[in-house]
This record gives structure tokens, C-alpha cells and sequence, in this order.
């Protein structure tokens, strides 16, 4: 398994291979914003979004390939563009495809972007989860903090409300 960051010219080709993940996410009833069931063309057209967001800097995006180049895994840091928010970061749409979940994946690309945002000189990151979810046991046990919960925050995939714990980190000494 290896982990790559992408340009965005890399997001863009590679949209179809992302966009195979992402309904794969979905389908597994992960909340990353979508409700299922997600369509390929619909998964496709946001990643190709983020392929822009990606080329002018307002987010990383890294990819785990399998042997066989499959994209099984991503994580993403979204950039704020305020001036007095240049030292932090958001860790977005940290996903597994379900056939490599179960052997460190998460947390590599976890680990991948923590590192990446204190090399940017970025001290601070956040996130957002749904609460009870099993990504909550990967960022707890990485040493992320609780900074709350929200009732009713997103939707599920099947379209319940369901509440969001927030998380950050702080980076470096």
C-alpha cells in the first residue's frame, strides 16, 4: 500500500477511481455528506470540483493505491482562506474503501496528513464526525480532542439526523 499526494490535474484524472471509493463509503452508510444511493456520475462531478479546489491550493488530497493501483483510501486538509486562520487546517473526507478496511489504512492516512499539515506550518487541525461512529475510536486513539457535539447536524446516508462530535488537534510543541 502506498500513499501519494495529488495535484489536482491528478484528482481530475483519477475522478472516476475516487468516485468509486466515495460510493463505496456511502453504500457502507458512512455520513461524508452524501445520501445514498449515490449515483457514480454525481461522485465523479465532486471530485472533479475538488480537482479545482486542489489546483489553486485550498486543498490536499492524498490517495492510498493498492498493488494494482486502486484507490482505497483518501484523506484531505481544506485550507481556510481567512488572514487570521493561516495555522490551521480541516482534515476532510478521510475514507477506506470497504475491502481494505481493518489493516492501518486509516490511520496511515491519518498520520500522512497530520505530518503534511505541521511540514505547511499548520498547528492546529479539525474535524468534524458523526458521533458513535467508528471513525471516533481512530482519531481518539490518535490523541484528537473532543471539542463537542451537535444534535441533528447531518443526515445519514438513509436520511436520519444524526448528531456530529468536532475534534482537533494541535501540532508540533
Amino acid at each position: 500500500m502506498r500513499v501519494e499526494h495529488w495535484t489536482g490535474a491528478q484528482v481530475h484524472d483519477r475522478a472516476d477511481d475516487l468516485a468509486a471509493l466515495l460510493t463505496d463509503t456511502v453504500a457502507a452508510g458512512a455520513s461524508v455528506g452524501f445520501l445514498a444511493p449515490l449515483g457514480h456520475a454525481e461522485a465523479v462531478a465532486w471530485w472533479r470540483e475538488r480537482a479545482a479546489a486542489t489546483a489553486a491550493g485550498r486543498l490536499a488530497v492524498w490517495a492510498a493505491l493498492d498493488p494494482a493501483d486502486r484507490v482505497t483510501g483518501t484523506v484531505g486538509l481544506a485550507f481556510p482562506d481567512k488572514p487570521n486562520s493561516g495555522h490551521r487546517a480541516e482534515l476532510v473526507k478521510l475514507m477506506v474503501h470497504r475491502s481494505a478496511r481493518g489493516r492501518g489504512l486509516g490511520r496511515l492516512l491519518l498520520t500522512t496528513a497530520e505530518r503534511a499539515a505541521a511540514a505547511a506550518g499548520r498547528t492546529l487541525l479539525h474535524l468534524d464526525t458523526e458521533t458513535g461512529s467508528p471513525a471516533e475510536q481512530l482519531y481518539r486513539s490518535a490523541g484528537w480532542t473532543v471539542a463537542g457535539t451537535i444534535p441533528d447536524y447531518a443526515a445519514s446516508p438513509a436520511g436520519e439526523l444524526r448528531p456530529t462530535t468536532l475534534y482537533y488537534k494541535r501540532l508540533g510543541g
